[in-house]
Parts: C-alpha cells; structure tokens; sequence
C-alpha cells in the first residue's frame, strides 16, 4: 500500500478547508472512485467561481507536484471535475509531464515485429531523451540510451540495420548488439591505465514486450511491466495477442493535447453524437466497464455489433475464442500512452507521441490473428475504412477541444459519473505521476472493478464475463 501523502483542501478565498491523509487503493475497493468525506469537500458552486480558477490556476501552475494542485482530482467521483486547461496547453506543463510521467512509466514504443530480427536498430524518443532498441544475436532484446559512452554523441539518427556493431559516427567507437563496448580504435596509442572496456558498455534501459507491443521504461525504479499491467494479461489471455500479426500501420498528427485522445477514447458519452455509424455496432447500452487492478482504463461493448452494421464481422474471428472473447469487444487504454480495441478478428491500436501541448503523433497498427492467413485488400478496406471514418470524427472534436480549452481556458465542469468513471481514474494515475518523488513507491496500482449491477456507475455485468470476473463473484 502506498499513501499519497497530504492533500490539502482550500476555499474559493485560498484558505485551507482541511487536510487529509488518502490511500487511493483503500479509497478504491470495487469501483475505483477515490472517497473524501463530504463534509471535507467545497460545494460545487464554490470551487467553479472564477475567483476560485483563477486561484487554483496560480496554484497549479507552479505546483503541479504538489497535491494541492490535485484537490479536483483526488476527490470523489461525484464531486471530481475535469484537469484544469493547463494541463492540456501550457508549455510548463508539457515539459513536467514529459519528465515525470513519460520518463518514469512503461511507454508503448512500437511493436516487437519492428526488431525480430538481430541486425535491426530503432530509434525511439521517450520523453526528451533518446533511446535505441536492438535484439542480440541470442535473440535476447536490449535497450539502450542514444549516446557514446566516450563523448555523448548520438549513435543513430533512425531506424537502420547494421551488421552486428552499433558504432558511434564521431570517434568510431563500437559496441555489441548486448551494449558491451568491443572497440576503440586508436584510442590506446598513448595508454590510459585507468580505461576498461568492460566499464564503458551503453546505459541501459529496460525494454520488454507483451502480445506484440514493445515498451521501454527509462526509470530503473519503476515497477516491473507484469506489475503495471496488472490483471490486464489474464483478462485478455483467451487473444493469444503474442501471436497476432501487423497488418497495417499509419501515422496521423492530431493538433491536440496526448491526454484529451486518450481521454476521448475512454468515455462513451460522445457515441450518439460524434459517432452516429458506430453508435450502431457499438451501442451506449451495451457498453460495461473492463477494470481491474492494473494501470490502465477500460470498457467493454457485449455485443459487439448492434446488428444495423457489420463491418466488424467481415473478417473471420480468432481461432479458440470463448464466447465471451467471440461476442465482444474491448477498448483499453494502457497508462500513458496506447489505446487498444480488441475484437475477435481484429485489434485497432493507436499509439500516442506527444510533441508539443497541442500536438500528438498518432501510429495506428491493425492486428490480425495467425488464422487470418493473408488477407487481401478488399476483404480488409471495410475494416479499415469503418476505423478511419471513427478515428477522423474522433480527430475532429478533440482537436474542437484542444482549441476550446487553449482559447477560452474556463474552470472545468463535473465529470458524469455514468460514462466518465474512467477519465477519473485516468487522471488519479496522472496525478500519483506528477506527485510522487518515485514511482516506486509513490505510484499506486488502482484497485478493479468487481462485477456488480451498479447502473450509475456503468460496471454492471458482462451479460458473458470472461473467467476471470466470473471467477472473483
């Protein structure tokens, strides 16, 4: 268990309200909605006065690490509002995220395809820094800080092959596919007595895959990747997601923050107006929460297709489905940066990259299953044209958003606690990054959802929960 420290409540005026000691995993036993006592909370009037904004913007925009930055986010579910518009446009603000959430997590960095082979090199931003991803030539992964040991200088531009030796381009050091330094030409004619090879390999980071999605973490002391996920490996083990392969990738730059993609892909409060097509094979009645103790966010859709549309049966189902997996679909997104829509024939992922407060890079990959065999690219354009039309009418309103929040900067309003439980959690998370010293030991795993019939909070049951839920009644 690990406590979050001191929260501190202040009055539109600024004056303290009171101090409470949360553990977010006790606040959160079934359904993940952080509990303040109400007598401990502002009034809902009260902290959305423009006198009270302007009084949390100060705040907030020189304490973001501290709790009392995180006073909206850290209470109940009923109580809690939206990030403050800082969060998704200023600078300051981008620049402390990079460093605290995308420098410290697991970061989705691209698919494990992309380095099969011994030979292949990426290059991969995480946060400001650099790093490059290579497999040895006993199949074993590696991560490495883009940078010589001798003088620093950037050792790849891209991604490339190259024949066994990652050599620096200044003095021609080189090093094994494992980071060891093998070479240092010239560098011995004058002796150094106090030079060890054996001590100058690459800076390590920790890379890892699950299904085929490759991560990177650039804080040694950040939990392990099976403890970030959680729960989420078991509940979508009936997938066999390590065997499904890339059928396509695209890249679209979106003129909006990371946070409001990944906040617009969680919630289904938008399906009946920003989606009318999807509405359709996606129903809002249809949809449940897929939560469990891991860092991530989810929702489930049972069944998968309304029935008005069928673009996402044409292609045929995954081999060994249980009728769960075969009637429904998931929609997850991974804490920080990777949104995944697992069907039974296919998965949609879009990877975020944040450039700047009001930029995203967003890779898509389309996965398919191994019994897919090869798929031509008429069976597949009405899989592919269905997503895209959804993800271009996504790309509209949240770019609306970026702008609403950037030129018109209000307080923000409640979150419904229907169809939003998600973004709250998502925003805990946020918050735990932001504030903690260290992830290892100020991050906390929230705890899951528990199946239960509880309408207002959209968890009620899977009509066929996969074992796992089944299993914790």
């Amino acid at each position: 268990m690990h406590s979050l420290g001191e929260c501190t409540l202040f009055t539109s005026s600024g004056e303290v309200l009171a101090s409470i000691h949360t553990q977010w995993n006790d606040a959160l036993p079934e359904n993940g909605e952080f509990v303040v006592d109400s007598d401990q909370k502002r009034s809902t009037t009260e902290h959305n006065t423009t006198a009270d904004f302007v009084t949390r913007s100060d705040r907030a925009s020189t304490g973001w690490t501290t709790e009392s930055a995180w006073v909206d986010t850290r209470t109940a579910l009923t109580e809690a509002t939206g990030l403050h518009p800082d969060a998704y446009s200023d600078p300051d603000f981008f620049a402390l995220e990079q460093k605290r959430v995308f420098e410290r997590a697991w970061v989705v960095v691209g698919t494990a395809p992309e380095v099969a082979e011994t030979g292949k090199l990426l290059v991969r931003n995480v946060g400001t820094r650099s790093i490059i991803i290579t497999r040895d030539d006993g199949g074993e992964l590696h991560g490495f800080f883009n940078s010589c040991r001798h003088r620093g200088t950037e050792l790849a531009e891209a991604d490339c092959e190259i024949a066994g030796t990652i050599r620096c381009p200044y003095h021609r050091w080189g090093y094994a596919l494992d980071g060891q330094l093998i070479s240092t030409p010239r560098f011995d004619e004058v002796p150094r007595t106090d030079f060890d090879k054996k001590d100058y390999g690459l800076a390590e980071v920790r890379v890892a895959t699950w299904g085929v999605l490759l991560f990177a973490c650039l804080d040694p002391e950040t939990p392990a990747l099976d403890v970030w996920l959680g729960d989420l490996d078991e509940r979508l083990a009936g997938y066999n997601l390590d065997d499904w392969v890339v059928q396509e990738t695209r890249d679209i730059d979106i003129n909006a923050n990371w946070k409001l993609i990944s906040e617009n892909f969680q919630e289904y409060y938008h399906l009946t107006w920003v989606h009318p097509e999807l509405s359709k094979v996606s129903r809002v009645q249809d949809h449940y929460r897929y939560q469990g103790n891991g860092m991530y966010c989810g929702q489930t859709t049972t069944p998968v297709s309304g029935g008005d549309r069928n673009d996402w049966l044409v292609l045929p189902p995954a081999d060994g489905l249980d009728e769960s997996d075969a009637t429904s679909g998931r929609f997850v997104a991974l804490f920080p940066n990777v949104l995944l829509s697992v069907l039974p024939n296919h998965v949609f992922v879009m990877q975020l990259n944040p450039v700047a407060p009001g930029l995203t890079k967003e890779h898509c990959t389309f996965l398919l299953p191994p019994n897919a065999g090869t798929v031509d690219d008429g069976a597949f354009e009405a899989t592919r044209s269905f997503w895209f039309e959804v993800n271009d009418e996504d790309i509209d309103i949240v770019q609306r958003g970026q702008r609403g929040l950037t030129r018109g900067a209000i307080p923000p309003g409640p979150l419904a606690p229907r169809f939003e439980e998600p973004l709250h959690r998502f925003h805990n998370m946020l918050a735990d990054c932001m504030t903690a010293d260290s992830l290892a030991t100020g991050l906390t795993i929230p705890a899951g959802d528990k199946p239960g019939n509880d309408a207002q909070l959209g968890s009620g049951t899977n009509p066929t929960p996969p074992a796992i839920e089944t299993a914790s009644t």
